[in-house]
């Protein structure tokens, strides 16, 4: 290739850049009547009764966990196959986050380690969906009820994603999704948390924007009233309307995004079904995979090299590349707080090795497609064994 394919670019076109001119236009530009059209279109999209726009995903989270009454000395379950964001907010609350391994085939949180790691202590669980594909919803959720625990998904990959015919966003108690600048749609940065309660979504909303009783457009428009009220010890997480004319045209490409992302699965997979070395992402029959993710599993078996050296050789051809995850268990401050060793989640620190993912975006070509598949071929029949 004559430039590098980097592992990510969003799709921002002309519509985006018009909604963005035409609020910059207006004079409102914090969370306002556009943050509103927002979470109207995101919650109609996903089938949700409310929705609530945050600067971030891991704002949706911590708020998430406050609204379903997460306190100190509580437990939350969290998959250690995660980036940092999902075990993080549990620390806000002085709470523990309790590490569980993944499976083997979708990387997914392993129910059955899961149903293991309950206690006293635990409030509530976060499945992550791993790289696109929702883990598995009813035994999480019936786990749940018959232990009395809040679920809390971590949908960061999962839009849009479907569960025995269900969109992600209206299966646990609430669920938080990412708009970061390489997530299946994007605000630069930004989040949603989606719930059917009422009462969450008010109190999240509210402690948003440092716990007052009106938001900036209900106090500043000629129709609001200057005075208000602070109900909670608040943050300051709320999406701004910049943000949101970003978001809305995004959402309204969501469907056509997905189809593109699927369609370039599906050419990965037949790019490498005839190559041993490789193991493609295995999908389950029941769900609709957002492909936020394309995550090959290298044989190291078979192989010379490593996967880091895979990566600096696909770098050298032009590739960028990445890898999610480093399991929380590995890194410093879990390894040194609390004790953990690699083989304490023995299918995640093996898969950690091997694992790439590589890139999958609407911005790409086929022919961008077909360049990965090439090299990778080529370079996995260079360095076997």
């Amino acid at each position: 290739m004559k430039q590098f394919l980097p592992f990510h670019v969003p799709d921002i076109g002309e519509e985006e850049i018009q909604s963005v001119v035409e609020t910059l236009r207006s004079g409102w530009l914090t969370t306002g009547s556009k943050t509103k059209q927002f979470e109207a279109e995101f919650a109609q999209r996903v089938g949700a009764r409310h929705a609530v726009a945050l600067n971030s995903c891991t704002a949706a989270l911590h708020l998430a966990l406050e609204a379903v009454g997460v306190t100190k000395g509580d437990e939350v379950i969290v998959p250690t196959m995660t980036f940092a964001a999902t075990a993080e907010v549990v620390h806000y609350f002085k709470a523990k986050p309790v590490l569980v391994d993944c499976q083997t085939d979708t990387l997914n949180i392993d129910v059955d380690q899961l149903e293991k790691a309950i206690s006293p202590k635990t409030k509530a669980i976060i499945p992550v969906h791993y790289a696109g594909q929702p883990c598995e919803m009813d035994r999480i959720l019936e786990i749940a009820r018959i232990h009395q625990l809040k679920v809390i998904e971590d949908a960061a990959h999962a839009l849009p994603a479907r569960y025995r015919g269900r969109m992600v966003g209206t299966l646990g108690d609430i669920t938080c999704f990412s708009f970061y600048s390489t997530k299946t749609i994007t605000t630069g940065e930004g989040g949603m948390a989606t719930t059917e309660n009422a009462e969450w979504a008010e109190r999240m909303r509210i402690l948003s924007l440092h716990g007052i009783s009106r938001d900036a457009v209900n106090r500043y428009t000629p129709e609001g009233t200057w005075y208000y009220e602070i109900c909670y010890p608040g943050y300051k997480y709320n999406l701004t309307d910049i943000a949101a004319a970003i978001g809305i045209p995004q959402l309204h490409k969501c469907d056509r995004f997905g189809t593109i992302r699927k369609r370039y699965a599906t050419l990965y997979n037949e790019g490498f079904k005839e190559i041993p070395e490789i193991t493609v992402p295995h999908v389950a029959d029941d769900v609709e995979h957002a492909w936020h993710l394309y995550v090959i599993q290298l044989d190291l078996e078979r192989l010379q090299i490593g996967r880091n050296e895979m990566i600096d050789l696909l770098k050298k051809e032009g590739i960028g590349t990445s890898v999610h995850f480093i399991p929380l268990h590995l890194h410093p401050y879990y390894r040194d707080n609390y004790g953990y060793l690699p083989n304490n989640f023995p299918v995640a620190s093996s898969v950690f090795e091997r694992i790439i993912s590589l890139p999958i975006y609407p911005k790409m070509t086929e022919v961008d497609i077909q360049y990965v598949i090439e090299v990778v071929a080529t370079l996995i029949k260079a360095h076997r064994r």
